[in-house]
């Protein structure tokens, strides 16, 4: 069976420009955009060309090869200099999501110690693509550390997306479901639709199809109702940023099923590379929630669904509790039951 992990990669360089596959438009669609501006970046960004935290890192860190190149040939500028409003606008881009400033700051510290005079490209090309392939390593590693959790015939519940749509490729939580299947540990997954972007329905159900993966969709409001049943071992997500003490700044709902979990003795797995915990953070309550354009709650694929002029409320994110999270997985092991002194053994690795 070929994985899903060897069929999608939602992010290309190629010919000296940055592919993107366009995720506003799956499952329906596949189109490739190609980039050749740190500017055209920034906007892909914002409006969800691609999305999910480690795949706007790597989507980040080729964004500075282009404002490098761009940079390099404008005549009589110092291309150092030239190079902090393309970033500025690129860091400002999603704010909640850590991996996107963290890549900057990986590739900022490589351009600045190369000299002025030569051509900072090939270098910064060079460090973006490891930064890709490191991260499609990563997720290799956290599947297999994920899935060694997991008892036999189990039955998981996913929110969201965190596949290989959401990273260089593999996934996160989604790199965890599809070792587990492939293991003979998870006989089943349950995927929330996730209001309002549909990530679940749109991206999830289509990425575990073509893995071959036994699915159903259902609406967000079934989750409560599915795991008092009985039929829900573990919930499996993917993280936008991590604090220091083991809250999770996640899609919005993930709180709410990490609630529902706890009360219905459902174990709560998180799975996220190193780079998305904020150390500088000390608790979810310091993380900044984006509230995105009420669009977005308002209408569904362009038809509007709700009265004009209605006041809207879209948080892209909420923030669960260290203390409902049974498990967070990253490619350097595993915390069972986080807290700031379990994160610490953590802190070693970055």
């Amino acid at each position: 069976m070929q994985s899903t992990s060897e069929m999608i990669r939602p992010i290309k360089w190629h010919d000296q420009q940055l592919y993107l596959l366009d995720q506003r438009l799956l499952p329906t669609q596949q189109i490739w955009l190609n980039y050749e501006h740190a500017s055209e970046v920034s906007v892909a960004i914002r409006e969800m060309v691609v999305r999910g935290a480690p795949a706007i890192g790597i989507t980040a860190a080729y964004a500075v090869v282009l404002a490098a190149r761009e940079a390099w040939n404008k005549a009589g500028v110092n291309w150092k200099q030239a190079m902090y409003e393309p970033l500025a606008k690129l860091a400002e881009s999603r704010p909640t999501a850590v991996n996107l400033s963290w890549a900057i700051e990986q590739m900022t510290a490589i351009y600045l110690n190369l000299p002025e005079t030569y051509s900072p490209e090939t270098a910064l090309l060079e460090a973006a693509t490891h930064i890709h392939q490191q991260d499609i390593a990563d997720n290799q590693t956290m599947g297999k550390l994920g899935a060694d959790l997991i008892a036999a015939d189990s039955m998981v519940l996913t929110h969201c997306n965190a596949g290989a749509l959401a990273t260089g490729g593999v996934g996160t939580a989604l790199g965890v479901i599809s070792q587990g299947y492939s293991d003979g540990k998870i006989k089943h997954v349950y995927v929330d639709e996730t209001r309002p972007w549909l990530q679940g329905a749109r991206l999830t159900v289509w990425e575990l199809m073509q893995g071959k993966i036994p699915a159903t969709l259902q609406a967000d409001v079934t989750a409560a109702s599915l795991m008092a049943s009985g039929k829900i071992n573990w919930v499996i997500v993917g993280a936008d940023r991590i604090a220091a003490n083991g809250d999770v700044a996640n899609k919005i709902g993930t709180y709410s099923l990490a609630v529902l979990a706890k009360y219905h003795q459902v174990k709560f797995m998180v799975v996220a590379p190193l780079s998305t915990i904020d150390w500088q953070t000390e608790t979810g309550k310091q993380i900044e929630i984006e509230q995105r354009p009420s669009r977005e709650v308002t209408h569904i694929a362009n038809q509007q669904i709700a009265p004009d002029g209605v006041q809207v409320s879209n948080p892209a994110f909420d923030v669960t509790p260290a203390e409902l999270i049974n498990a967070i997985v990253t490619e350097a092991g595993v915390v069972l039951s986080p807290s700031t002194t379990t994160m610490k053994n953590l802190h070693k690795h970055n």
